[in-house]
């Protein structure tokens, strides 16, 4: 009797595993990282559904829109989180996504209604330097000067596809001209965000393609004040990152729920300490201090998905032409 009563408690334990439902969300690498935000929204998210949260790191933004392409009815994600409006247009021509019942009253720059993907947080592109060295203020100031810079693949990266929109933006049909100058100061070009970060942290290049908040980081996680996001005349590109479900879910209902709570308090208050975004939607008690001490650009530069899909084919092929003289 023993045996039997210790065999059934057994297959009530294994039985309540299997019926543990499971949300797997695909993101970027950083975001799933022990100082990232992934951490502590997979123990909030957990602590309400009753459910267990399967985080896959897949490189940086733009690679997960490649990785679920690829899989496409077949993938096991429910959730893809990390891709931004310079992929909107063209993750929603896939079909693989679906509409969600998430929403929010957002604190964005811009109005948003898209009723596939939320906009879980927002920043301005910059190129980060240390305090106290001479930096260019213009795309063209910094190809006629002999700063090294570090930059990532826009193929599979979301920085470094926003830094072909932000030089599109702002020079049109000179673009080519300008990759043209830039690709002397090129030292290399990562995959991700945080490869190229790395290299600038360890003293590898001058400047490196990042955030105007990325020094907040420096000031609020480290009390170091020597890194500052470089002001460019020309204006800033934003960037404005999202999440959305997958229409193959066969967890719809709760890649809805997870999305209302990244949307929720409980996590925009960790997504700006730990993702070094601004939230898409302000916790009550506001900002650290830190941010405060950021540059806020002059001028906000940003294409519509529409625009930033159509013009992506040509702004990557002169891109990859300046690079490969």
């Amino acid at each position: 009797m023993k045996h039997l009563a210790l065999a059934t408690g057994c297959l009530l334990a294994t039985q309540a595993v299997a019926e543990t439902p499971v949300l797997n969300v695909y993101t970027y690498e950083s975001f799933t990282s022990e100082w990232g935000p992934g951490p502590q929204i997979e123990a909030g998210f957990e602590a309400e559904c009753g459910c267990d949260v399967v985080f896959t790191g897949l490189g940086d933004g733009a690679a997960l829109l490649s990785r679920v392409r690829l899989e496409g009815e077949r993938s096991e994600a429910d959730v893809v989180l990390g891709l931004d409006t310079s992929l909107m247009a063209q993750a929603k021509e896939t079909g693989l996504f679906a509409p969600t019942s998430a929403s929010a009253d957002y604190d964005l720059p811009i109005a948003w209604t898209d009723e596939t993907f939320v906009p879980f947080d927002w920043g301005y592109f910059a190129f980060v330097a240390n305090v106290g060295e001479d930096h260019p203020s213009s795309f063209e100031a910094l190809a006629a000067s002999d700063a090294s810079i570090v930059i990532q693949d826009p193929r599979s990266s979301t920085p470094g596809l926003g830094l072909l929109m932000w030089v599109k933006a702002v020079y049109g049909d000179r673009a080519p001209e300008i990759w043209d100058a830039l690709s002397d100061n090129i030292l290399t070009v990562t995959p991700g965000w945080s490869e190229a970060y790395g290299l600038f942290l360890d003293g590898e290049a001058d400047m490196v393609l990042s955030y105007t908040t990325s020094p907040a980081y420096h000031i609020i996680a480290e009390g170091d004040e020597t890194k500052e996001a470089v002001p460019f005349d020309e204006g800033h590109y934003m960037q404005v990152e999202i999440a959305g479900k997958l229409a193959a879910s066969d967890q719809p209902e709760l890649a809805d729920a997870f999305l209302q709570y990244l949307l929720g308090a409980e996590a925009q208050g960790v997504l700006p300490e730990t993702n070094w975004m601004y939230p898409a939607v302000m916790p009550e008690g506001g900002l650290a201090a830190g941010f405060n001490q950021v540059v806020t650009p002059d001028k906000a530069l940003l294409l519509s998905p529409e625009e930033a899909q159509s013009l992506r084919d040509e702004a990557l092929a002169e891109w990859q032409a300046a690079l490969a003289r």
